[in-house]
């Protein structure tokens, strides 16, 4: 990679023309000193699974753009709702192109298969690391585990005591960093903005794995179990939420972070524009919880010191398509766009 970095690099600066190489890689390369810096000549763009519209073929249907919402557009009212069975069914299809259609039985072992090979190859091949798979594997369980919640590394750790007794913090921090490398982790920034109140803002990211299909396969969930374990659920469903997000916020030039103080007032999803500008998102499985996600996300939203957000909504899984009397949104994640 490096050799046809520096070949690309030599080629570009003597013909410019826009356009005309295309590099992939599942993982960040080390530094070296044979590979020349890629700037002015090389745009970085990460490549996420496929969301919830491009998975059922709807990305071209009528549903509620985002970037719309941020100039003004209000949805339009839709009273179709989806059956919890349909969202368990889409959190456990995979984003993977190769997969989106494949039998589920398939596609479960495609996924663990991919956990297993990220700890036992993927991650050595970027750190020479004396720690045995199951110590990846084990983190990946955790992580899972944990999903959309503010995991701490001192958590972490202790899920993970059982294979590794005592990792640093070290340690702990270099693992995540190797799993961010290789594109299966993805932590959720903080947003710090400025407070009306005291309170002081919780600084701990988020983590979500590449896709909520892959975190459901490191918990060995089914649709049985996610079901009957309506918690698990929804942690697994604002993980595709937040997904969902961060892939059409980067394609209008936005950035998604969290939202949470010392009060426990929180925004799932903050997304911030370049000119300032920014919307509020709450995330809700079940569409009968819409009123109490609109009261939490409008008492969050009021310890914020900043203009008011360009739109707030609560995104919900098996819920309908409305503006609020008060002015929020509500809208099921199937009707999501770009």
């Amino acid at each position: 990679m490096p050799h046809l970095w520096n070949l690309a690099r030599r080629d570009i600066d003597f013909s410019p023309e826009p356009g005309r190489f295309i590099l992939t890689g599942s993982a960040v390369p080390a530094d070296d000193a044979t590979r020349r810096t890629g700037a002015t000549r090389f745009i970085r763009i990460r490549q996420r699974t496929m969301t919830w519209a491009e998975k059922t073929h709807a990305l071209h249907t009528d549903g509620v753009s985002l970037s719309g919402l941020f100039q003004g557009h209000l949805p339009k009212g839709n009273l179709t709702t989806a059956p919890l069975s349909g969202i368990v069914s889409e959190v456990l299809r995979p984003g993977f192109p190769g997969l989106i259609d494949a039998p589920q039985e398939i596609a479960v072992r495609s996924l663990v298969s991919y956990l297993q090979d990220i700890a036992s190859t993927d991650v050595n091949r970027l750190a020479n690391l004396r720690s045995e798979p199951v110590v990846i594997e084990q983190l990946l369980t955790a992580l899972a585990r944990s999903t959309a919640a503010e995991a701490s590394i001192g958590t972490l750790r202790k899920d993970i005591s059982q294979v590794l007794p005592a990792p640093s913090e070290t340690t702990m921090a270099k693992l995540l960093e190797l799993l961010r490398r290789v594109f299966v982790l993805e932590a959720l920034p903080a947003w710090t903005g400025a407070l009306r109140s005291k309170a002081r803002l919780r600084r701990s990211p988020t983590y979500h794995l590449a896709d909520p299909a892959l975190a459901a396969a490191a918990l060995q969930a089914d649709a049985a179990r996610l079901t009957a374990d309506l918690n698990t659920l929804g942690l697994l469903f604002e993980s595709a939420v937040i997904h969902d997000l961060l892939v059409y916020a980067e394609a209008i030039g936005g950035r998604v972070f969290r939202y949470r103080d010392s009060n426990n007032h929180e925004i799932d999803a903050v997304i911030t524009m370049a000119d300032g500008s920014w919307g509020a998102v709450e995330v809700k499985l079940g569409g009968g919880q819409v009123e109490r996600g609109k009261t939490s996300l409008n008492t969050a939203i009021a310890q914020i010191n900043a203009d008011p957000p360009a739109f707030r909504a609560v995104i919900t899984g098996t819920g309908f398509t409305a503006v609020l009397p008060d002015g929020t949104l509500t809208f099921p994640l199937s009707a999501l766009r770009p």
